[in-house]
């Protein structure tokens, strides 16, 4: 099927006379009539569910959803992005274990990676996304065990090149995980160019309606653990707290790495998302298709709004034939570019603030990426914790507005922006 057709009917079945929608099992546990047909469960040896903590029927069939979207495998929802985040790179690292990542990323992951992981003793190398490919190449170490990166960075809105950082990393025999957010499916398939993970922070244009918090983590099942074996002992070696399992072995490529996580992270960390979460999460799914493409139409309009008013200074949006990420977006993102949007007001950091005092329509918000209208400050909100020269490498200068373009009527977007540039 279609991508259009897989967000309405992917991951879900019914049966003759069961429910058309997607049923929210909402229960902790679920009962079994003998010890033994539960303890199969717990061998992994049968199929089913015995603690919402670890699984739930509802998840499992959202999660499948966005693995036929994204053409992976196997697929886990989370409590957030965040979670998704940690456990992506936690599933294959350890202590005294080293990443590779893109240094223009959510300000969020950057904190979780370089402050939080680093005290359990993972250490991360941020690149440029934009690096030479002997950089790349230098920021590689012998305990390397993974590459990171974001298709459309948030909120520097760089383009990751996917295929060259794909390539940099199965040179060294390590997966490339990629976050997927802000393209969704709909715009990009990460592992069509060579990515082996993608995560995604559901919250954004997945949920569409700012309900739900969730994450999900999707394995395309293409990665050869078994060749670099001595690097990813955990899927690859008996797991003695799991009754002696080889991940590998038991689940193949295809199930390994989403088996691991479930039966080893989810169960000692608990960042389960909730099945009532995850409905609504399906509710946003099945208009993801059609979303995505008025927020890209609604995103270009207001690009070019921006870069022709001459009370604003800069306009990043790679959807503009001037971006320095221009052709990079046409390779990957041929079917639009989303719907965020930097940039900044003449006058700097008062003028921007000015700015968004005295929109109506658009609401000032920490939230991006959903069907209404919202604007960021960044440098005093989400990436706070930065200093100055952080901001820089990050790609997120002080004076920098996120605009996140919803889908309502271009006119009325376009009206607002105008009456609050004009009181500057």
């Amino acid at each position: 099927m279609n991508q259009d057709t897989l967000c309405l009917h992917a991951g879900y079945t019914p049966g003759n006379g069961e429910p058309r929608q997607i049923p929210i099992i909402q229960s902790t546990t679920f009962r079994y009539a003998t010890s033994e047909a539960m303890g199969k469960l717990f061998d992994l040896e049968a199929e089913g569910y015995f603690y919402t903590r670890l699984q739930n029927p509802t998840n499992d069939h959202v999660a499948a959803k966005i693995a036929a979207l994204e053409g992976g495998t196997a697929a886990m929802l989370t409590s957030s992005g965040q979670a998704a985040s940690f456990y992506a790179i936690f599933n294959i690292c350890s202590c005294g274990d080293h990443v590779v990542s893109s240094s223009t990323i959510y300000g969020g992951t950057y904190n979780l990676f370089a402050v939080t992981m680093k005290r359990m003793g993972i250490e991360f190398t941020f690149v440029a996304p934009d690096c030479s490919d002997e950089e790349l190449d230098a920021a590689f170490r012998p305990n390397t065990k993974a590459v990171f990166g974001e298709t459309i960075a948030n909120p520097a809105l760089t383009v990751l090149d996917i295929e060259r950082f794909a390539k940099a990393a199965h040179a060294h025999g390590v997966p490339l995980i990629v976050d997927n957010t802000f393209a969704t499916p709909i715009l990009c398939r990460p592992f069509e160019w060579g990515a082996d993970i993608v995560t995604h922070s559901t919250t954004k244009y997945m949920d569409g309606h700012a309900a739900a918090v969730g994450g999900c983590i999707v394995d395309s099942g293409k990665f050869d653990w078994n060749a670099y074996a001595d690097k990813y002992p955990g899927l690859t070696t008996p797991d003695e707290s799991y009754h002696g399992i080889t991940y590998t072995e038991r689940f193949g490529l295809a199930g390994a790495y989403i088996t691991k996580a479930t039966a080893q992270l989810m169960r000692d960390f608990g960042s389960i998302q909730s099945p009532q979460n995850a409905y609504l999460l399906n509710l946003g799914l099945e208009s993801l298709h059609l979303r995505m493409r008025r927020h890209s139409e609604n995103g270009q309009a207001v690009a070019e709004f921006l870069e022709n008013h001459p009370k604003v200074g800069w306009v990043n949006y790679c959807g503009l034939q001037g971006n320095k990420y221009h052709a990079l977006a046409e390779k990957y993102l041929p079917d639009g570019c989303c719907g965020v949007v930097s940039f900044g007001v003449k006058g700097g950091r008062p003028a921007a603030e000015a700015f968004m005092k005295n929109l109506k329509l658009a609401s000032i918000a920490t939230h991006v990426a959903d069907a209404k209208t919202c604007v960021l400050h960044p440098a005093s909100s989400t990436h706070r914790q930065m200093n100055d020269e952080e901001l820089r490498a990050a790609g997120v200068p002080s004076d920098l507005v996120r605009l996140s373009v919803g889908i309502e009527d271009a006119k009325d977007i376009l009206a607002d922006l105008e009456q609050a540039l004009a009181q500057i």
